[in-house]
């Protein structure tokens, strides 16, 4: 007789005229840092996450929001939202979901040892309605929370508790740290830090099954070459990302696919806006720079994103002004020019701070995590040098560059965005607010930029439903940003994915790649 899972797997190759595929293989540049869900807020993390967990509401192919956990939800007039729950789903341990697994996940992520807990700023109370019904309460009317939380992911309750994993471990281990039990179409049955992480099919998973994948395997490359010659030869039947010097290449070899799209995610450089001296360079010690908004503008018209885009990333991203990309809902249209390269200009602003001379410093980056962001460093590291400004690279792979930059060892440093909600709303809440844990807000501002303006409209942003007016606020806070160069935006990413052209699969810009999508003819 065959299993439920089997039996899952047949169907579905059934009604897509496919043959159930053995075994599927992909791998990334980066390996997620931790299983846990609430651990570590970053792309490699929620994305691979979330074939495995589920939250209360989860994005669709063209990224709006629908029902997961949640079959249905609506606001509780203005004070917030009730969601309710499905019923019959279970955990991939065999226990069964309810309402207390999703109180419990909400007073995990949004505790302080969470890297997740700026999503529930608004957030004055969780209330349990019944076993399937619940209801979060808000500080002031908030549109915009169920996008806010499509990858607030539930652990179940008992088996958290159970294991000594009833908080996150930001930089330790814990039992969630290697180990999974979600809800999802797809459930961990082996993970080797670096080398190896599997996942089979959940048998009982609520869901309908539109994949035809009996065993997933992720294997992290960091490589270009290594993942393109992975490709070629059918040890792979995914890499992301197709490096961009070989893109054109790949679209000419047979049985290869290159899928191309353009992410939601802005790469800037950041600065340590607090920090009372340098702590890198030959300067080290020496008052900072980075304070004064002339020395952080002074960075923006020396780099040549134009040259960066043509020469490292061969034509395939765009220049960006700001924290989001045009494609965000709240995008401020008339300051949409960036800094321009003027080298001049930028002398005159340093000798106007008082660093006529130039200074030395330390330039924190990862190696392994955004596209080419190695060579964008040491290209950024090039044109400040015309400057005066001697950066002291440090590049390093993403699993000590979070810790790094959370201790703040740094005094610029490169950020990659992608707004979860893809809304103006979100980096301003992230990367912009001033840092206060006690209001979970600013969890990503490493640099401890501050505005008061910023911090005083940021609550009118979330609860105002006018458009018209909500917009007018958003203009306001990118122009304060853009006038204290609180961060250098410098380009919108591109996606570039390759695989075996017997795949089937969807591609998302929020670079997700969801395993329940996919299809092996």
């Amino acid at each position: 007789m065959l299993s439920r899972t089997a039996l899952a797997m047949l169907t579905a190759a059934m009604l897509s005229g496919t043959a159930a595929a053995e075994t599927f293989r992909w791998s990334s540049d980066t390996d997620p840092q931790t299983m846990d869900p609430h651990a570590v807020n970053s792309a490699p993390v929620l994305g691979f996450l979330n074939n495995v967990y589920e939250g209360l509401v989860r994005r669709d192919k063209g990224m709006a929001v629908e029902g997961a956990l949640a079959e249905r939800w609506e606001p509780i007039g203005k004070d917030g939202w009730r969601f309710h729950l499905r019923k019959g789903v279970t955990f991939h341990d065999g226990s069964k979901f309810n309402a207390e697994d999703v109180l419990f996940s909400y007073q995990r992520a949004s505790s302080e040892a969470a890297d997740t807990a700026s999503w529930f700023a608004p957030v004055s109370e969780v209330k349990i309605v019944d076993d399937h019904t619940i209801d979060f309460l808000t500080t002031a009317p908030n549109p915009i929370f169920p996008d806010s939380i499509a990858n607030f992911m539930i652990l179940d309750k008992g088996w958290a508790e159970d294991n000594n994993a009833a908080l996150p471990s930001k930089e330790e281990e814990n039992f969630a740290t290697l180990n999974a039990n979600g809800t999802g179409a797809f459930k961990l049955v082996e993970r080797q830090p670096g080398l190896k992480t599997v996942l089979e099919p959940h048998g009982g998973w609520w869901g309908t099954v539109e994949h035809n994948i009996t065993r997933a395997e992720f294997t992290p490359i960091q490589n270009p070459a290594t993942a393109v010659a992975a490709l070629l030869s059918g040890d792979v039947d995914m890499i992301n990302p197709v490096p961009v010097q070989d893109a054109a290449k790949l679209k000419q070899r047979d049985a290869v696919t290159v899928i191309e799209g353009i992410e939601a995610r802005v790469i800037m450089l950041g600065f340590a806006h607090a920090a009372e001296t340098l702590k890198y360079g030959a300067d080290a010690g020496k008052p900072n720079p980075f304070r004064d908004a002339r020395v952080r503008k002074a960075v923006a018209h020396s780099v040549n994103v134009d040259a960066i885009l043509q020469t490292i990333m061969r034509g395939s991203a765009t220049a960006e002004s700001q924290l989001i990309s045009p494609a965000m809902r709240g995008y401020s249209k008339d300051l949409s020019s960036r800094p321009a390269v003027d080298v001049g200009k930028a002398r005159a602003l340093l000798a106007e701070a008082g660093y006529a001379d130039g200074f030395s410093f330390g330039l924190k980056c990862p190696n392994d995590r955004y596209l080419n962001d190695e060579s964008v460093c040491q290209a950024v590291v090039s044109m400040l040098a015309k400057i005066g400004l001697k950066a002291e690279l440090d590049a390093m792979p993403v699993r000590n560059y979070w810790p790094e930059l959370r201790a703040d060892n740094f005094d610029m440093y490169l950020l990659g965005w992608s707004p979860g909600t893809f809304d103006a709303e979100h980096p301003i809440r992230f990367l912009a607010h001033t840092p206060n844990k006690e209001k979970k807000l600013g969890s990503w501002n490493f640099g401890d930029f501050s505005n008061s303006r910023v911090d005083e409209l940021l609550p009118q942003i979330q609860s105002e439903i006018d458009d018209s007016k909500r917009q007018a606020m958003l203009d306001e806070s990118a122009k304060i940003l853009q006038d204290e160069m609180a961060y250098v935006p410098l380009y919108v990413q591109p996606l570039i994915w390759g695989t075996r052209d017997n795949v089937d699969l969807t591609q998302r810009p929020d670079n997700f790649f969801i395993l329940r999508w996919t299809t092996v003819k």
